[in-house]
């Protein structure tokens, strides 16, 4: 019984952090474009995000988490507009984590570790608390699943070419 409650836990964090990892995944494929920050620097002369930042990669984003976050919907009776605030929150996130990288000194794709794996999962999390907030056991798991995940999807990423660093 116990292994079965596990089980269903992790299901459902896989389920709930779904739309955020695909948000997150999209601008590694689709991300073009011009930069976020059109390339102006912060008060300290650094770029505010960096050039990977762009408009077509936090559009992509947005648009493929709304996406399964709809078909999440559909078929596991989640809020219509959970994937577009968990895909806005992880994209958020993200430029969070690249606006502190930036003030770290830290280029675009240089690691950050444990910031660059939960970074989007955070937003994610964040934004999900106005409409459906996970389960403390949900949002736990969340938290141990997803660096290794993380590491693994980039890595094929890098071998594919999509990625210049392999993390």
């Amino acid at each position: 019984m116990r292994n079965e409650l596990i089980l269903e836990t992790i299901i459902e964090a896989l389920k709930f952090i779904f739309p955020a990892y695909c948000a997150n995944a999209a601008p590694v494929i689709f991300g073009r474009g011009k930069p976020l920050d059109m390339g102006k620097k912060f008060l300290d002369g650094k770029p505010i995000f960096g050039e990977n930042k762009t408009f077509g990669g936090f559009i992509s984003g947005i648009i493929i988490g709304t996406l399964v976050g709809f078909a999440e919907s559909i078929f596991f009776d989640y809020p219509t507009f959970f994937g577009f605030i968990t895909a806005f929150g992880a994209l958020i996130g993200d430029l969070v984590k690249s606006f502190i990288k930036r003030r770290l000194g830290k280029k675009p794709g240089e690691i950050l570790p444990l910031a660059d794996q939960l970074d989007f999962v955070l937003g994610a999390v964040a934004f999900s608390l106005l409409i459906k907030p996970p389960r403390i056991e949900v949002f736990i798991i969340v938290l141990i699943i997803t660096p290794p995940i993380h590491l693994v999807t980039n890595y094929f990423a890098y071998l594919l070419k999509l990625k210049r660093t392999p993390f």
